[in-house]
């Protein structure tokens, strides 16, 4: 035990890894990584503009995208330093602040991401099933109030996690699994006594990922209760579309999550490059598709992103 004991920070840094038996192509993966980057950061870029340029879009809908769009570009800019540096200078090495600080930014960012997920599902479950007391309940300063809600609760939720991580002792080879740190990954190379962080590990999945899918869960229940109720299948179909972004941006972000999740809990060898694969999915196509999304769905603002662009 005391050896044990004397082999903490054996090392001073963590070794990241690309995609492993890839190492040939890692400077044509870094330019379809680099691609993705650049139009993440572009594409929610000029969501933010729009929704802040233009009046008519300072509606609850169009500001809790604008919310979405910052912390989707917060997240790129926290995985893209390793991301990059590891494929396009085959730059491994990460001492063990920048790893946990990099990990606080990326979870936080992702439960901020989750409840304002959930917000936007409140927003469409009260403009469909109480539309005349829609302007009442979300006012300007409630939304506020409710951004101010979901940064709060995804620092102070994963706050402790870079400590709790540090103070285990690490005296295996720190290679992890991916390009980034994540918690999962840092804490499978501990040789510490983990078992209180697994236990903080699943009630931070429970409260993400868990509570929060079953609240959207919950909200589109309800909505589809009140759509079905209505007589005309016009007004049925039109209530509905308006809720097609917002669920397909809840697929891109939690089903990819919820299966990595499941994999580094459970999964085993076999699924190692199905893992590492799905983890790069999980951080880099939410970002990217997003805007995407919106911009697709939103006749208003695709009509401002269009005049945009022609101007």
């Amino acid at each position: 035990m005391s050896a044990v004991n004397d082999t903490k920070f054996s090392s001073t840094v963590f070794l990241l890894t690309g995609i492993p038996g890839q190492e040939d192509v890692h400077l044509w993966i870094s330019i379809a990584f680099c691609l993705m980057y650049v139009i993440s950061i572009i594409g929610n870029s000029v969501i933010l503009f729009i929704i802040k340029t233009d009046p008519s879009l300072h509606e609850p809908m169009y500001i809790f995208l604008f919310m979405l769009a910052v912390t989707d570009i917060g997240l790129s800019i926290a995985t893209m330093p390793t991301i990059l540096g590891i494929f396009l200078f085959n730059s491994r090495q990460i001492s063990f602040n920048a790893c946990f600080t990099q990990l606080f930014f990326i979870h936080s960012l992702q439960c901020i991401e989750s409840s304002v997920l959930l917000f936007m599902a409140f927003d469409r479950f009260i403009a469909i099933c109480n539309p005349l007391r829609y302007a009442s309940i979300l006012t300007l300063p409630r939304i506020a109030k409710m951004g101010l809600v979901c940064v709060l609760r995804g620092v102070s939720i994963i706050f402790p996690l870079p400590f709790l991580l540090k103070r285990s002792q690490y005296c295996r080879a720190n290679i992890l699994s991916h390009s980034y740190c994540v918690q999962q990954e840092v804490m499978k190379l501990s040789c510490s006594d983990n078992r209180f962080n697994n236990i903080y590990g699943l009630y931070l999945s429970f409260s993400m990922i868990g509570l929060d899918s079953l609240l959207i869960f919950l909200s589109y229940v309800m909505i589809l209760k009140t759509v079905l109720s209505v007589v005309s299948q016009t007004k049925c179909l039109r209530a509905l579309n308006t809720c097609v972004s917002h669920l397909c941006v809840v697929l891109l972000f939690y089903t990819p999550e919820i299966g990595l999740s499941m994999i580094h809990r459970f999964g085993n060898r076999s699924t190692h490059l199905l893992q590492i694969l799905l983890g790069y999915v999980y951080l880099l196509v939410p970002p990217l598709m997003n805007p995407v999304v919106y911009s697709m769905k939103s006749k208003h603002l695709r009509s401002r992103i269009i005049r945009l662009f022609i101007k």
